[in-house]
């Protein structure tokens, strides 16, 4: 192969070069890489060059390093836990679809719409909000999630909510629709690198991002009540949805 010769940091562009040969199963899941020696020989760049390539990668998370064998391709499992995000509901009375047990108790505070939550409540900024944070464990595979409920002041008003804002989220369904609401749901799935609490609550390994579904409950009209966040390990967990059809929208 012949010099590197794309514009951009050395160590990057050897980094790019080896990724490449990875996505074109050159190195397969699991597959060692060419020694540092044989990496040196192969880009025409120096020791330390070839080191922060191989970092580089290694913080992505594509590859793992064995001290005393060398560097290997990471292999990439199928996520061990589905999680089944769909509702049930018969009457008044609400169900989830995956069933998680609490590791600790709720922690509940008092905080604001922001940037980001403002424009999914359909609220300024600023506005006052309940929080609940939950830390939850799969029974089966022990996988953990964090499970964030916000509550707006609004919301809350005239309904058991605004005393106990770490209802279970099945039975704050039930308390809005005790209220009258009538319900729907919405939802986004999102995934990122996680923040140092979380990775040090969900017990990630490092390089793993997390997987994020950002549920809002809808009450008449259309109007947010409620966000929820599921936030997970996304090398454990797939969340998993039922689909139904709407009636097609007339013709005019």
């Amino acid at each position: 192969m012949g010099d590197i010769q794309r514009p951009g940091a050395l160590y990057q562009q050897v980094a790019a070069e080896i990724r490449n040969a990875i996505a074109a199963g050159e190195f397969p899941p699991g597959a060692p890489l060419p020694s540092e020696t044989q990496l040196i020989e192969r880009y025409k760049v120096s020791r330390p060059t070839v080191r922060n390539a191989v970092a580089a990668l290694r913080s992505e998370g594509l590859i793992e390093v064995i001290h005393g064998k060398g560097s290997f391709v990471r292999a990439t499992a199928a996520p061990t836990l589905a999680v089944n995000r769909s509702i049930h509901r018969t009457d008044n009375t609400f169900a989830l679809g995956h069933q998680w047990e609490t590791v600790e108790e709720p922690t509940v505070y008092r905080t604001q719409t922001t940037a980001t939550t403002a424009p999914l409540l359909e609220l300024p900024e600023g506005e006052a909000l309940f929080a609940a944070d939950r830390l939850l464990s799969d029974p089966r595979t022990g996988t953990r999630a964090l499970h964030r409920t916000l509550i707006p002041f609004a919301t809350a008003e005239n309904t058991p909510l605004a005393h106990s804002p770490d209802t279970a989220p099945e039975d704050v369904y039930a308390a809005l629709a005790e209220a009258g609401h009538q319900l729907t749901w919405s939802e986004a799935v999102s995934a990122r690198m996680p923040q140092p609490d979380e990775r040090t609550a969900l017990e990630l390994p490092n390089a793993t991002p997390v997987v994020i579904s950002t549920r809002i409950t809808h009450g008449t009209d259309h109007q947010p009540l409620i966000l929820e966040q599921l936030t997970a390990n996304a090398a454990e967990a797939q969340y998993t949805y039922r689909l139904t059809a709407d009636t097609a929208p007339a013709r005019t």
